[in-house]
């Protein structure tokens, strides 16, 4: 298998709901395809900015597989689906989530151990769960910080690197030095780290990071495919659009995953801006929606810029 399958942009797909809260299949199919003609390399599926959390089981295995189909080989879809408390439920979980037809299954960090527990807890119900997926599955970590953000030891990154089986790992830490760090443990094997932040993405990039997978690629997924791909031939221009990039980024805190669905209206993919994770009603009544159009400007100005339109 390409060493290659897990690098680049992978955005954190929105589930859209109509107005009466249930999933809306033809929203999803514009999203797929936006997605996708928007250049990224894979996709992730069944997250948390799919409000996972939210959905049933049955909605979870629903969803993936009609993105799963949608999609149709064009890129590789990744999901999770991973919430449980149980570990008989997170067993379940991952097995049916690996009969899908997705090409890896990603893990939650923070369902490995409670709140407080250890690290060594952590361990131990990874391995657990790693044997109960079949071993022609790929499989990853998300350090999601819904319900609480357990970052991954070194000894965890260190065993899924060398175990083989683990090829993603959505990474927030944040923190260009303990990115620097899981890159070093996790050379020359399958593992790639998946940087979330964009204000320490490019210089990840630099750090050898291949592969970005954070909520922004919901707005402008363009232009984080072209930081990948240019970064190193362009460093001029690729020092503005991350300082863009960083700055744009900043929309997450306003009211998230409710901006994001506001923009996919705003471009026609969506019919709502509902959300199961939160009231979203109030949203066009603040001022959020202008700070996301002025984002949404300026980005399109930097497309132009780099001649993307």
């Amino acid at each position: 298998m390409s060493q290659q399958k897990y690098v680049g942009v992978w955005p954190v797909m929105l589930t859209p709901f109509d107005a009466k809260g249930e999933i809306d299949w033809a929203s999803l199919e514009r999203l797929v395809d936006w997605y996708i003609d928007s250049g990224v390399h894979g996709l992730f599926a069944a997250c948390q900015s799919s409000e996972m959390f939210y959905l049933s089981d049955e909605e979870t295995q629903a969803l993936t597989r009609f993105i799963v189909e949608k999609a149709d080989g064009r890129v590789p879809v990744v999901a999770s689906g991973h919430t449980a408390t149980a570990l008989s439920q997170q067993k379940e979980q991952l097995q049916a989530m690996a009969g899908t037809g997705v090409d890896g299954v990603i893990m939650i960090s923070n369902r490995l151990a409670l709140v407080g527990e250890s690290d060594d807890k952590a361990m131990e119900t990874l391995q657990v769960l790693t044997n109960v997926v079949p071993k022609e599955i790929d499989l990853g970590i998300y350090e999601c910080p819904y319900p609480y953000k357990r970052l991954l030891s070194e000894e965890i990154v260190e065993w899924c690197a060398q175990s083989n089986r683990f090829t993603f790992i959505k990474d927030t830490c944040c923190s260009l030095p303990m990115i620097e760090r899981r890159l070093a443990l996790s050379k020359g094997t399958r593992l790639h780290l998946a940087n979330a932040n964009s204000q320490t993405l490019l210089a990840s990039f630099q750090a050898g990071c291949q592969a970005y997978s954070g909520v922004m690629a919901n707005f402008h997924p363009e232009l984080y495919v072209w930081l990948y791909e240019n970064w190193k031939d362009k460093p001029e221009q690729a020092a503005v659009l991350a300082d863009y990039l960083s700055t744009a980024a900043m929309t997450e805190t306003l009211d998230y995953p409710a901006c994001a669905k506001y923009h996919q209206r705003l471009i026609g993919n969506f019919s709502t801006l509902v959300c199961r994770s939160r009231n979203s009603s109030q949203f066009e009544n603040s001022f959020f929606p202008s700070a996301v159009n002025s984002m949404t400007a300026l980005g399109e100005n930097m497309k132009k810029w780099l001649s993307l339109d």
